[in-house]
């Protein structure tokens, strides 16, 4: 079948719906139809037969979302006059034998070979990149300030060696038989059903090759390897997934280039850990600095300190926060930074120092912190018990 008899044929008018139908609409009156005129059901009948073929050619179209695209776009250009015509004013009509190749080149035998395999070359129409995805390692402090990484990527692309054809050089792919171009193939099922499918010989393609490129085996696909600046932004946690747009594969034919995505693995730092956008550090103290107060340094992330004033009585596990200390938020704020006071004990005691904490010990002997746990404890359990 010619491309022509494509562009002139009303797939949806086949199917009896409007060509704002739903996928859900068109599969359904498509079983309708099928069951209908399926050749197991009108043996001898010559016109159900034709039918049945119009009708499983109409839904290998309009069931698949790119091809019928594609079809609504090509049907509206022929419609409109897109095409020049024989006396080159627009006018009578477009010139089918010169929009099919009588012209030395493009036309529609290259717009349709995307959909129907109706062209040998390939699809002129822009196509997006691949996304692609990748990995980094950073260090704390790279995840805390942003940083840029030279990246070495690795993506799908037209074979070089055939220019996306399959065919060997000097070569090019026939229609395939089986599905003539269309990609699908219809077989009966019992109950008088049919099933569209992609077709098994060519693999959906809609073409044959019969001398395959040495490269690319006959696939049309090639690996194309390039490296790029990627900047990771401030503020990136461990596990968090960024995109990059436009930092994907290139794509053909002027079509925009696909996504990166990159997931981060930050390393852990010896002394600063994370808590969303917050930074955290365990402070040592003495029982002293937190019984008396104190004003202690406490170490930043960019390697500065900051002071850090205790009050008098402050309990052991209290956590302070520094506004402004912590990673960078999405809107460039700076989040803060909280810092925990944990008690350190002496692991030996000289004599001085035991001598004074035996004062202490002596001085605070009328203060019991566990008695009211005692009593706590007595008051559950009769509760418990009534």
């Amino acid at each position: 079948m010619s491309p022509a008899d494509w562009v002139t044929k009303d797939f949806y008018d086949v199917l009896g719906v409007t060509k704002d139908a739903s996928e859900a609409d068109i599969k359904k009156a498509y079983r309708k139809l099928a069951r209908a005129h399926h050749p197991d059901s009108n043996q001898g009948d010559g016109k159900s037969e034709e039918r049945f073929k119009s009708i499983s050619e109409a839904y290998s179209v309009l069931s698949d979302s790119k091809k019928r695209q594609e079809y609504d776009e090509q049907r509206a250009l022929f419609a409109n006059g897109a095409f020049r015509s024989p006396g080159g004013s627009g006018a009578g009509g477009p010139d089918l034998s010169d929009l099919f190749g009588g012209g030395g080149g493009g036309g529609f035998s290259d717009l349709f070979g995307g959909i129907f395999g109706g062209g040998t070359r390939a699809r002129t129409s822009p196509r997006r990149g691949q996304d692609v995805e990748t990995e980094a390692d950073l260090t704390f402090d790279q995840a805390l300030e942003g940083h840029t990484l030279s990246l070495r990527l690795s993506s799908e692309a037209a074979c070089a060696a055939c220019s996306g054809t399959g065919a060997k050089a000097g070569t090019v792919p026939r229609v395939c038989p089986t599905c003539q171009g269309s990609g699908m193939q219809t077989t009966s099922r019992s109950g008088g059903f049919a099933m569209t499918e992609p077709c098994r010989d060519c693999l959906g393609r809609g073409l044959k090759v019969d001398d395959p490129c040495p490269v690319c085996h006959g696939s049309g696909r090639g690996t194309s390897t390039s490296t790029i600046s990627a900047r990771i932004p401030a503020g990136v946690k461990n596990g968090q997934r960024i995109r990059l747009r436009g930092k994907g594969a290139p794509g053909e034919r002027g079509g925009p280039n696909g996504d990166l995505y990159v997931s981060v693995h930050v390393q852990p730092h010896p002394l600063f850990g994370r808590k969303g956008d917050n930074v955290t550090v365990t402070l040592p103290v003495r029982f002293d600095e937190l019984a008396l107060g104190a004003s202690i340094a406490v170490p930043t992330t960019d390697g500065s300190t900051v002071t850090l004033k205790i009050p008098a009585g402050t309990p052991n596990g209290r956590t302070f926060r520094v506004k402004g200390k912590g990673a960078t938020r999405r809107d460039g704020t700076r989040a803060d930074l909280l810092v925990t006071v944990e008690v350190e004990l002496p692991k030996t005691l000289g004599d001085d120092a035991r001598a004074a904490v035996e004062a202490y010990r002596e001085a605070v002997s009328d203060h019991d912190p566990r008695a009211a746990l005692v009593i706590r404890a007595k008051r559950g359990g009769h509760s418990h018990a009534g």
